[in-house]
């Protein structure tokens, strides 16, 4: 195990670029993160803190509380969704050509704990399940917006109306797990093992639109080179089984080191 360990180390260092002059003056890093990708985040920034030795502090911040902590620091990378990054950079708060996707999340149904768990493995059964649930529930973020893509398609978007919910800040399951609704919907990387909650299993087919996240450099950042060492990192081959392992997909095929 320690060799392995050590082996991992090294490749990471390869990817930082770190191999050949080695690590000067320890960094310490802060990531700003989305909802639906802070588990991924947190996995790549542990392994990312073991082998630079670099510090790394990972902080879910959104909405309108987002700019203000860019604004006030300390704050070195973002992690959004597509709008985000795209406001982020109209405000100029990103450094030009720094933006790099680099997780999928795909869609989940959960139920509360103990409750029957109903069928989703096609599409024709989810769309049986949200008309038969009394209550439904899901985000109006980037899963909510694909959740209610998928429900107009089924055509049931003036049905389902009355018995939806749409949270506001926090994970769907917070809000299921108390019994505000009988089943929520949401990113399966925030929904899988959470207490109070059983979750079902992905939504079917092409109702399951991913929410892609990308992270990017901000203009505040006083550690820009451990920043970028860090985009590399989360976009490269040794990077992607540590997506994995939180349920989300790399955004993209992972680059290895030449």
């Amino acid at each position: 195990m320690r060799a392995r360990a050590i082996l991992t180390a090294g490749c990471i260092l390869g990817v930082l670029g770190l191999t050949t002059h080695g690590v000067s003056a320890v960094a310490e890093l802060t990531i700003l993160t989305n909802q639906g990708a802070t588990p991924g985040v947190r996995e790549l920034a542990a392994a990312f803190a073991r082998a630079s030795g670099n510090k790394i502090t990972v902080t879910q911040v959104e909405g309108d509380a987002l700019e203000r902590r860019i604004e006030t620091g300390p704050a070195d990378l973002v992690t959004a969704n597509p709008d985000t990054i795209e406001m982020l950079v109209k405000n100029r708060k990103i450094v030009a050509g720094t933006v790099t996707p680099f997780a999928l999340a795909g869609l989940g149904l959960s139920v509360r704990a103990g409750a029957p768990k109903p069928d989703i493995s096609t599409v024709e059964a989810y769309k049986a399940t949200l008309l038969a649930a009394k209550s439904i529930g899901y985000s109006r973020g980037c899963s909510g917006t694909h959740i209610a893509e998928g429900i107009a398609q089924l055509g049931l978007t003036e049905q389902l109306k009355p018995k939806t919910t749409f949270t506001a800040g926090g994970p769907v399951t917070d809000y299921l797990a108390r019994g505000d609704f009988e089943i929520g919907i949401q990113q399966t990387n925030i929904m899988a093992g959470v207490p109070g909650t059983d979750y079902v299993g992905p939504l079917p087919g092409v109702l399951n639109k991913p929410c892609p996240s990308s992270v990017a450099l901000l203009t505040t950042s006083k550690e820009p080179d451990a920043a970028r060492a860090m985009i590399r990192f989360m976009v490269s081959a040794e990077a992607a089984p540590l997506l994995r392992k939180t349920r989300v997909e790399p955004a993209a095929a992972p680059r290895h080191r030449d």
